[in-house]
């Protein structure tokens, strides 16, 4: 077997670029429980980094060889990119996955390509959901058992397939790991902690595997930060003032996304007088930073928009891990400011029968709930102000199942507390999903 092909042939990837050295401390931490036979989670906002973990890991084999030094031909890091599957059910889930672990072996001219396809063509052939999945797991254990690689997936843009997840989808995971048993790992880089976007229900067949394995990504990383920077000077033909650059990242925390994108925006000089206010003004005028300041935003819940606005950030144990707060202030000034002029008070929940989606004032928040989190709170909104019993609320949720003997109060009982969490102000105090103490629940709008 020659796995020389394994270190020497690269994807013409970004990532291949960076300083193999970037983001270090993170790459080690997640190798760590990769090497045990563990899978983790890498949390941070949106535009901070989490792709170039993923990135360098799959695409840059100096990173690679840094970490692993000669055993890293024996790792095989696959990228899947789930954005391109949003809204698709197991059986598409299955067949991408499935699908992008035969194109990484493709692409990088290791000789189990061969194998993989051909596994994979026979299953083509078929079009049967379930062959897929056999197909998928006898392709694994080719590669995990018999030649013994490490296979980990890296699941890119992995909080956009939430919406769809079944219990299923950890379930196959799980056999995967049990059949490849220390040879098989999973990489998720999201927003928010698996356990509170999607529950431990949906989690509970693969959560031993990721308890507790939690990466938060700093806002910044100066190595790759600088690289990009650079590489934006070279693209557009111009250098940016030292000075400018410093203010920027002061103003932006060094937010990756954010600090490029002011660097694109403003002019390479200084101008006379320039304030730092009028920087900040200068910035927030620009659609492009405001777009970024916005899908951060809309990353918060209503609460923890109205910690930030209320300059109260440091209350949430969520944004202190983030980085986001340094020393009982918003790492992030611009971030502050633009927060001001957001509206996060109470607005009304309604559902859109024509669209199929919830909505929260102006702005859909459908594809932020999980099935059952959608289920709930549509069987709440569409029966206003009035006292629904436990047993309607399960019924509503779980009530496609042969029987809802098995659903416990305590599954309601966490739905209902991720559910507020996505929808209200301030959860402990919550103004639309309200308890009725031995009835059950009211919903106003």
């Amino acid at each position: 077997m020659n796995h020389q092909s394994i270190s020497s042939t690269e994807p013409n990837h970004f990532e291949s670029l960076y300083p193999p050295d970037s983001r270090f401390d993170e790459i080690e931490k997640a190798l760590s429980f990769i090497k045990t036979g563990n899978s983790c989670q890498v949390i941070s906002l949106p535009g901070v980094g989490r792709a170039d973990i993923l990135g360098l890991l799959a695409y840059n084999r100096a990173a690679r060889l840094l970490h692993l030094k000669e055993n890293q031909k024996w790792f095989h890091f696959v990228m899947m990119n789930f954005s391109e599957i949003r809204g698709r059910n197991l059986a598409d889930a299955t067949k991408y996955i499935f699908l992008e672990l035969k194109n990484s072996l493709e692409q990088r001219e290791i000789e189990e390509f061969e194998t993989v396809n051909k596994i994979l063509q026979e299953c083509l052939k078929s079009n049967d959901n379930f062959v897929f999945f056999q197909g998928l797991k006898k392709a694994l254990d080719y590669l995990c058992l018999e030649k013994e690689l490490t296979v980990v997936f890296l699941f890119d843009r992995f909080e956009e397939y939430i919406p769809s997840l079944t219990p299923q989808f950890f379930s196959n995971l799980r056999v995967f790991r049990d059949r490849a048993k220390y040879r098989f790992s999973v990489v998720f880089p999201v927003n928010k902690p698996l356990e509170e976007s999607v529950g431990h229900e949906m989690l509970s067949s693969f959560y031993e595997f990721i308890e507790g394995n939690t990466i938060y990504l700093p806002l910044n990383d100066p190595k790759i930060l600088n690289f990009r920077i650079s590489y934006i000077e070279k693209v557009n033909n111009k250098k940016i003032d030292p000075k400018i650059l410093e203010e920027i990242v002061k103003l932006t925390g060094g937010h990756a996304k954010l600090t490029r994108m002011s660097v694109e925006v403003v002019d390479p000089e200084p101008v006379e007088g320039q304030s730092n206010k009028a920087l900040a003004e200068f910035l927030l005028s620009k659609q492009r930073v405001r777009q970024v300041l916005n899908e951060i935003w809309k990353a918060f819940s209503p609460y923890e928009q109205s910690l930030i606005s209320n300059g109260k950030a440091s209350e949430s144990s969520y944004l202190v891990a983030l980085g986001l707060v340094k020393e009982n202030k918003l790492a992030v000034p611009l971030l502050e400011t633009f927060a001001l002029g957001q509206n996060y008070e109470t607005e009304k929940i309604v559902f859109e029968e024509t669209k199929n989606e919830i909505f929260k004032g102006q702005v859909a928040i459908s594809h932020g709930l999980t099935k059952s989190e959608f289920k709930l709170l549509k069987f709440m909104i569409l029966n206003p102000d009035k006292i629904l019993g436990r047993d309607d609320a399960i019924n509503a949720v779980w009530g496609e199942l042969s029987s809802t003997a098995g659903v416990t109060e305590q599954a309601l009982d966490q739905l209902i507390f991720r559910l507020r969490k996505k929808i209200e102000e301030n959860p402990n105090s919550p103004t639309h999903m309200k308890t009725v103490k031995g009835r059950g629940f009211e919903f106003t709008p």
